[in-house]
């Protein structure tokens, strides 16, 4: 995920915390007991789809890791039996790599007018830059939360998907959207002698989502409304309302914020707001589809990211189901809602 972040809801990129402290929102609703209609999310399957992913080492685009990785994540959606399209790019990043990407795109019943479509990013950061130790921060990081638990949860919700058809809408469709090279951003200062060579030429963030919003696969695409998932993997993770999300799509943070209180999950689903970020929700939503990013922000302080972000600990001994549980159940939920 960027590091960088936004005031507010206004497009000025910042590389540390805004000045001023985001305001909480009054109060949160009150928890109503309810049985969920929505199958029961299976936080072991995708732990194991999160540990497999890492097993591939960073996937890293140009490496053979993110090659295989991208095959593997290719083939089971097709098991899956949705119907899946590669979107294959390039870009330069900041540092002046040329890149070769893929976008991944998996239709469950695409047919249905309805749709619904959840987006992660399934590269990984090519550098630890936010280690403590400066000698650390050209080394590789897994990825562990930042990239595969997301993926993990989009594909573990495609699983259940295709086992329990019977119980969503025919007139509802469900489109997993895996964006490539998200990951490769400038960060000033963190690694001594980088130049931004993209400076005054565009955003080196989310290069993957800024192909796909100005290239839609499948074309003209639309979408009733937009999930992101990022870092929605680790130990005591939280989820706060993000300042763009609020901005763009409120009724969809409020759909999803209220039903994780009422299926339980208010623990992890804070009724707070936050400011925004710069993240692949930002050009999703520019192409007109209102989309809410759902991403780990720590409950108390000023940090917009937990310690683990862009270090080599975001590996797979921070990664939770209980986590993936309440992301995973709450999400299957506001789908089978609809």
């Amino acid at each position: 995920m960027p590091r960088l972040a936004l005031l507010g809801a206004a497009t000025v990129l910042l590389t540390a915390c805004p000045s001023e402290k985001p305001a909480e929102t009054a109060s949160q609703p009150e928890r109503a007991d309810a049985t969920p209609k929505a199958p029961a999310f299976n936080a072991d399957s995708a732990y194991a789809f999160t540990a497999k992913q890492v097993a591939f080492g960073p996937r890293v685009p140009n490496t053979a890791a993110h090659v295989a990785c991208g095959n593997y994540l290719v083939a089971k959606l097709k098991q899956f039996g949705l119907s899946v399209r590669e979107q294959p790019f390039t870009a330069m990043t900041f540092d002046g790599t040329q890149i070769k990407g893929r976008n991944i795109i998996a239709q469950y019943q695409p047919q249905a007018a309805r749709r619904v479509a959840i987006f992660a990013h399934w590269d990984t950061r090519p550098f630890a830059d936010a280690e403590q130790d400066k000698a650390k921060r050209k080394l590789p990081m897994d990825g562990a939360s930042d990239g595969a638990s997301a993926v993990a949860v989009a594909m573990e919700m495609a699983r259940t998907l295709s086992q329990q058809s019977e119980k969503l809408a025919p007139n509802v469709g469900v489109d997993v959207i895996l964006v490539d090279a998200e990951d490769w951003g400038y960060e000033a200062g963190a690694i001594e002698g980088q130049k931004n060579m993209l400076e005054g030429n565009g955003d080196g963030w989310c290069l993957g989502s800024q192909y796909w919003a100005k290239n839609m696969v499948p074309p003209n695409y639309k979408a009733e409304y937009g999930i992101l998932l990022d870092m929605v993997g680790a130990k005591d993770g939280h989820f706060t309302r993000e300042g763009t999300s609020l901005e763009k799509a409120r009724s969809v943070v409020d759909k999803i914020w209220n039903t994780a209180a009422k299926i339980g999950y208010s623990d992890y689903f804070l009724f707070k707001d936050t400011g925004a970020i710069t993240d692949d929700h930002v050009y999703i939503n520019q192409a007109g589809i209102p989309t809410v990013d759902i991403y780990d922000h720590p409950a108390y302080g000023e940090d917009y990211f937990p310690a683990y972000h862009h270090t080599t600990a975001d590996n797979m001994s921070i990664i939770d189901r209980k986590t993936m549980k309440a992301v995973g159940q709450t999400v299957l939920q506001v789908i089978y809602n609809e």
